[in-house]
């Protein structure tokens, strides 16, 4: 397939938004592509299939590419439930048996790392193959070290202060307002990416957009509540299918330290270092795509033999 020599050049398929009505909810996706391996792929926290744009085009040229919306984000419904990423697990379960209809190459992004990484896990006659970049999620051995006693204490009593009637709702509109804020937005993503060209104003905008939604701060105020997941070292001594990380080594947030450490718990997993920060997909899409691309044809041709 290799697509080194037009890794940075959109192809001449057309993608093509739809919806898809999933337990009374809507979810939106972004389909292209006709032939050659399915490849889905999933964003990160306040992301979107927009997130996704420089790579849609250019892997379709060889994949049937699906990015979709995680239930709460980008142009999907926003209910007010319970959000947890068993619950996007189930979602992608679902699309993949009702819309693709057919096993799936899947990538994800941050918290869709984490909620693919689920998935892949949990629903192995679905995954060919797994691509974490920059994969949120903790350690069992991250709450192994304990805090001074102070920190504890201030620690137990904000989980206390969070639990009384309406403190979370409070708290999570004042930051979900400041949060929505496109000069905010940039100070964030300046942070977080290595290159600030990459920043640009359609980036914020594909962020901003979906923040005001009906239902949007009701996915806010989840963050604080959804229930603890499951830690990264026990999804992967369960997982098995192939498994790529793509990591972003600028990254503040999800370091090279913790990239090494999936490879601890999952050896025969490629690493392969991007000279970017947390969503290196978007910010070197040409490097990720070609990548991608060389290790899907690597996993199909090791499969053939």
């Amino acid at each position: 397939m290799q697509l080194d020599a037009i890794a940075s050049q959109p192809s001449q398929s057309s993608s093509e938004s739809s919806y898809w009505d999933w337990n009374d909810w809507r979810i939106h996706y972004v389909e292209a592509g006709s032939t050659g391996p399915n490849l889905v792929l999933i964003h990160g926290f306040g992301a979107s299939t927009d997130h996704w744009r420089k790579n849609i085009e250019v892997l379709s040229a060889h994949y049937r590419v699906w990015a979709v919306d995680l239930l709460g984000f980008g142009r999907s419904q926003k209910p007010k439930i319970t959000y947890s990423a068993d619950l996007w697990r189930d979602q992608l379960r679902d699309f993949c048996a009702q819309v693709v209809q057919a096993p799936v190459f899947i990538a994800g992004n941050s918290l869709g790392g984490y909620s693919a990484l689920c998935f892949a896990v949990d629903c192995p006659e679905w995954t060919q193959g797994l691509i974490l970049l920059n994969c949120a999620g903790p350690f069992s051995e991250d709450n192994a070290v304990q805090p001074p006693v102070w920190r504890q204490m201030i620690g137990d009593l904000t989980r206390n202060l969070f639990k009384l009637p309406g403190v979370i709702e409070v708290v999570s509109f004042v930051l979900f307002n400041r949060t929505r804020n496109r000069d905010h937005i940039r100070e964030i993503l300046l942070k977080v990416y290595k290159d600030p060209t990459a920043v640009t104003d359609q980036l914020i905008e594909d962020i901003y957009r979906p923040a005001f939604d009906e239902g949007a701060l009701d996915v806010f105020a989840a963050v604080f509540k959804q229930p603890p997941g499951r830690k990264l070292d026990e999804l992967l001594v369960a997982l098995k299918c192939p498994l790529l990380l793509l990591w972003g080594n600028a990254d503040p947030w999800m370091t090279t330290t913790k990239a090494l450490r999936f490879q601890t718990f999952y050896p025969d997993a490629e690493l392969e270092w991007v000279d970017a920060g947390h969503c290196p997909h978007d910010e070197r899409p040409e490097v990720v795509n070609a990548a991608i691309d060389r290790w899907i044809t690597q996993v199909i041709s090791h499969k053939a033999t």
